[in-house]
């Protein structure tokens, strides 16, 4: 199907930016709508194109005014190829160690208290699905994975944490993600991540990218302390 077919709705984002909303009945389905056009725009390599943003259910080009205008855009949107479900940018598949009820970032029996689970349940539910990176943002390396399970679902908190440490593993609603940095923060948290996300001096390059999909892995307190040694993960000691 023709990519600028499964776009229902293109807003300005002032002068040299459009943003194109996707189709669909559910967020999965107009993610992969995303995810497809974000892919067929980039493959084109249009001269005047600045930056391809996906997001959950929208593109945002950021073009070079001073080459193109809206109209301009719109028409090579038109024209783009025809493309297939298995064209875009194929994904990768990332598995994360974490040391969930880490003291540094352990709101377990808060969520329990919300969800009437335990523990050990919320730990497990956790950990038995394969998560989608619907999008990537809010800080380097940051990706919202979803959806989690609505058992697990629970509200942001009504006063957001100053500072989340890095590494930290956490739910809101129906998303889930881990904090490749220390930040202000108002998701509930699970537990710590010992594997980086973000690494600055690293030609600024992230681990998960949007399109990625996402699993989780319990492991005990020597095997965190053990893989963030390997990764040189910068983590606050806690007794």
């Amino acid at each position: 199907m023709q990519p600028f077919g499964r776009i229902r709705q293109i807003q300005f984002a002032g002068e040299d930016g459009l943003i194109l909303y996707a189709l669909g009945e559910s967020l999965p389905e107009k993610n992969a709508v995303v995810q497809q056009v974000a892919s067929a725009i980039s493959a084109q390599s249009y001269p005047w194109l600045i930056e391809v943003v996906p997001s959950y259910d929208s593109v945002m080009l950021v073009f070079d005014m001073f080459q193109v205008d809206h109209h301009h855009v719109y028409q090579a949107l038109l024209a783009l190829p025809l493309v297939s479900d298995s064209d875009h940018h194929p994904a990768q598949h990332h598995c994360l160690p974490v040391w969930y009820g880490a003291p540094q970032a352990n709101d377990l029996g808060k969520i329990a208290s919300i969800t009437g689970l335990t523990e050990r349940q919320i730990v497990e539910m956790h950990t038995s699905a394969t998560y989608k990176a619907f999008a990537v943002g809010f800080a380097p390396g940051f990706a919202y994975l979803g959806e989690i399970d609505t058992a697990l679902s629970v509200p942001r908190m009504a006063k957001p944490r100053t500072k989340v440490p890095a590494g930290a593993v956490a739910i809101a609603d129906r998303q889930t993600a881990v904090y490749p940095s220390k930040s202000p923060g108002g998701w509930h948290l699970l537990g710590l991540c010992p594997v980086p996300l973000y690494r600055p001096e690293d030609n600024a390059s992230v681990l998960i990218n949007a399109g990625d999909t996402v699993s989780f892995e319990a492991v005990s307190r020597d095997a965190f302390i053990e893989i963030a040694s390997q990764h040189s993960f910068d983590w606050e000691v806690q007794a």
